[in-house]
């Protein structure tokens, strides 16, 4: 093809949810052939498409890297065809036509891991959110749903297995050495969801029979010698399909499902239908090398994507600005799953302290934007913890506001009216209206509203009355200066702090005004606040409850999620004060562990939780400028003081909680393994002269991966000699193991020691690190941008590190780049000496020629944001 047919590429456009228009034409069938090769594979498309604009509008294709070969229009050679803003620009003058496109592309050049690309020898797909434009020629948007089938042919010896969406059709051989598969998917699908592979694989195969009678074949396939590590993954689907026929009555619709692991991929996974790709470390464990955490992730992921088939596959998003449509209520139905797995208080924690890890952050900085945001530059960087976590809890609340009952007959209606349609989140909140009977008018703001409200809650008691007032406000977001009020559904009781006994039933309170104040009468005994109870609503709470109230609730609270916070906001306040001041008293801090740990009524895995002091980043959220050094301080002398004073309770239970007995993935069995681990860790933060020596015999000892790591981390952030010899023998045991050895790195860089930045730093130039492979960029850059005593160091040199390190990974993978970025983004919440050096380094990265868009994006709003 001429050069001059191809015009100059445009500056990258500002896509806006106002500028929506439906489709100019629709693509009811495509034919897909291809003819695998991992330098040149040829790709045919056949596409009936059917205009559903304007007459005399073109015929407008997505294509990204493609290398055109052809051009047909109902069976004839055209030549009319242009390239324009990498579109394939067709004209056409009928209403129905029937399109074929021949480009050639090469997967294994392809390091975005976007479209077809190599993985591992394998070739394998991943097309959300813009990645199907790169295989070929397409209206690559969610809202052109079409049914598919797909041929592909192949080298029988190098890829013996070809995988794609539906159910499989025919197969045979070619007679020269190469093989064919067709599958069909008759469920209409946007493009986003295509999926292939093709490869040297084996199966680990399963069936289910679902509740109508219907048996589903089910297969996880990985290479040969990781088959032994898929038992749990395909033990998770089996659940996760009985759990959705139960709870939310969807059934699967295909005859077969497929899992396909494999080694380099940007996420954890993607729900195509059918046939769901996944990043090898959500399905590969056994004892020996994945920990509880690893487990635990593998279940919730394999539960998130299967969940998908309704909530995202058969109900689609109309635009990307709807992602947290799919998104968010898919993560709800994943929560619920994993509640229902194990002890729900512990997840509930772990939900909420994920949330404010992630996403509080996220709100409060130069990246905030609503749970459906109104512009994007690139869709990848909307891939947040806001679309995923903040809108599982906008579904929670509207959970909570329609009740149990309800809110399954609107989820029913929902499903039932949008089948084989691409919706919108208004529909969905229109679906909890009408299914659930209630007005949600105001609780729309929720979609539309950056930023984490933010509810003063004072008590007051007079004779037998006791009077509630609440205010709450949001802090302005970039492009959002004035907030309006939002509606909290808030769970509240009173206990009374002479007996210890509730003095009234749990209410839902709904805060919807800028202030409230609530009465209840008949309360002769002072009254101390429990509120937001099961973290019914994602706020942050600032009361004038005591230390001594927080201790109370801590012992007294009937909550368990509202139990752990009356904790967490007990040390909080201690550490936030030993920063500040410099130092704190640790007295009820203490006292209100040691009566955790002596409450013999507490599962084990909840005292795990509460007894863990809050993060250092989480503290330096609620300062006014952070101060890293003087955060560490005050959190390492919490820590020893705890590990001291409580010296005997810790050795307790660490001795009682050790097993002879072989590893079990149990809730009793994590409970002990959890609990040890961290009581191992405050021995070693007590200073004791054995600490080192405990954790290496631990480690030595142990039989499964999280006692392992669980000593190793505590090994690897003190000075012993032990530390060295630890980290080489876990070297030399997992060398052959990419998962494991991504754990190596990681437990490197998230190291607590001052020499952090320079082990990292020489971890970089390790022969087994690599930018190209994501998992291993993030087990090494990404923790270490999270380390807040190693990245934030003085002199700047760990943002020096992490914008050099951004810079080389843009070139080869913009997603994952752009993913790193957000703690350079936080400069404003620094000293003005940290923050200076920040911002020069977000300005270096936004001057680098050939910036991606998805990294420019980043950095440009962190700067300006």
């Amino acid at each position: 093809m001429q050069d001059a047919l191809f015009a100059a590429a445009a500056a990258p456009a500002v896509h806006r949810r106002a500028d929506y228009q439906p489709p100019a034409w629709l693509v009811p069938q495509v034919a897909l052939d291809f003819a695998l090769d991992p330098a040149a594979t040829r790709v045919r498309a056949r596409l009936e498409v059917r205009r559903n604009g304007k007459a005399g509008e073109p015929l407008r294709l997505d294509g990204d890297g493609l290398t055109p070969l052809a051009v047909l229009v109902d069976g004839a050679a055209v030549n009319d065809w242009r390239i324009e803003d990498e579109q394939l620009v067709i004209p056409l003058t009928g209403d129905s036509h029937v399109i074929e496109t021949e480009v050639e592309i090469a997967p294994d050049r392809n390091t975005q891991l976007m479209g077809l690309y190599a993985s591992g020898g394998n070739l394998c797909t991943q097309c959300e959110a813009e990645g199907f434009r790169r295989i070929t020629f397409f209206p690559d948007r969610p809202d052109v749903l079409a049914t598919y089938r797909v041929r592909m042919s192949a080298d029988k010896a190098r890829y013996p297995v070809l995988l794609a969406n539906g159910d499989p059709v025919a197969s045979g051989d070619n007679g020269d050495g190469t093989h064919w598969a067709e599958w069909h998917d008759p469920f209409p699908k946007p493009s986003y969801l295509f999926a292939l592979v093709a490869g040297d694989l084996a199966c680990n195969p399963g069936t289910f029979t679902t509740r109508s009678g219907r048996e589903v074949e089910l297969g996880i396939w990985v290479r040969e010698a990781d088959l032994a590590k898929t038992d749990h993954a395909l033990h998770a689907l089996k659940l996760s399909m009985a759990w959705d026929e139960r709870v939310y009555g969807r059934e699967y619709d295909l005859d077969v499902f497929n899992i396909v692991a494999v080694d380099d991929f940007n996420f954890g996974a993607m729900e195509n239908k059918g046939l769901n790709i996944f990043n090898s470390r959500y399905i590969l464990a056994d004892p020996d090398t994945a920990t509880d955490y690893d487990y635990d992730a593998i279940s919730t992921v394999v539960a998130h994507e299967y969940f998908h088939n309704w909530s995202g596959n058969r109900v689609t998003c109309r635009d990307w600005f709807q992602l947290s449509l799919k998104e968010g209520f898919t993560v709800f139905r994943d929560q619920g799953f994993s509640a229902d797995q194990g002890s729900a208080a512990v997840k509930r924690i772990e939900d909420v302290r994920g949330l404010r890890a992630s996403q509080f952050p996220e709100d409060a900085g130069p990246l905030a934007h609503p749970v459906r945001p109104e512009s994007y530059l690139e869709i990848s960087n909307f891939y947040t913890s806001t679309i995923y976590n903040k809108g599982a809890e906008l579904i929670r609340m509207m959970a909570t506001i329609l009740g149990p009952t309800r809110f399954r007959a609107a989820c029913d209606l929902y499903f039932d009216r949008f089948d084989g349609t691409a919706a919108t989140c208004e529909d969905f909140v229109a679906c909890m209206e009408e299914g659930g009977g209630v007005d949600l008018s105001r609780f729309r703001l929720w979609y539309s509203q950056a930023g984490t409200p933010r509810v003063a809650a004072s008590l007051a008691h007079d004779g037998g009355r006791a009077t509630l007032r609440l205010a709450q406000h949001v802090p302005p977001t970039p492009g959002q200066s004035a907030k309006e009020p939002m509606v909290l559904p808030l769970k509240i009781r009173l206990f009374g702090a002479e007996t210890g006994r509730p003095l009234c039933a749990e209410q839902l309170v709904l805060l919807q005004d800028a202030s409230e104040t609530i009465v209840f009468d008949g309360i002769a005994e002072r009254p101390v606040l429990s509120i937001n109870r099961g973290f019914s609503a994602p706020v942050t709470i600032e009361s004038d409850r005591t230390a001594e109230d927080l201790a109370f609730l801590a012992r007294h609270d009937d909550d368990p999620f509202a139990r752990y916070e009356a904790m967490q906001q007990l040390m909080l306040d201690t550490l936030v004060a030993g920063a500040v001041e410099g130092e704190a008293d640790h007295g009820a801090v203490i006292a209100a562990v040691a009566d955790t740990l002596d409450d013999p009524t507490l599962d084990r895995a909840f005292v795990a939780e509460a007894v863990l002091l809050p993060s250092e980043s989480f503290i330096g959220d609620q300062l006014s400028v952070v101060d890293p050094d003087a955060i560490f301080r005050a959190r390492e002398a919490l820590r020893a003081d705890l590990g001291r004073a409580l010296a005997d309770r810790w050795r307790e239970i660490y001795d009682a909680n050790e097993t002879d007995r072989p590893y079990e993935y149990t809730p009793a069995a994590k409970a002990a393994r959890r609990i040890r681990n961290v009581a191992l860790g405050y021995i070693a933060a007590s200073g004791d002269g054995d600490a080192a020596a405990l954790a290496f015999r631990q480690f030595e000892r142990a039989d499964n991966m999280t006692d392992r790591q669980g000593a190793l981390s505590v090994l690897v952030n003190g000075e012993s000699d032990l530390r060295d010899a630890a980290l080489d023998i876990f070297y030399n045991r997992y060398a052959g193991n990419p998962l494991v050895l991504d754990k190596w790195f990681q437990t490197q860089a998230l190291s607590t020691r001052v020499d952090t930045l320079a082990a990292v730093r020489a971890l970089a130039e390790h022969p087994d690190f690599t930018l190209a492979n994501p998992n291993r960029a993030r087990s090494l850059i990404g923790a270490f941008a999270v380390n807040q005593r190693a990245f934030n160091q003085a002199d700047g040199a760990g943002y020096r590190f992490l914008a050099d390190q951004l810079i080389a990974l843009d070139r080869l993978n913009p997603q994952t780049a752009a993913k790193l970025l957000p703690p350079l983004g936080r400069w404003r919440r620094f000293d003005p000496a940290r923050a200076a050096l920040m911002r020069a380094e977000l300005e270096r990265i936004v001057g680098t020629a050939g910036l991606s868009k998805d990294l420019f994006e980043q950095a440009s709003k962190s700067l300006d944001g």
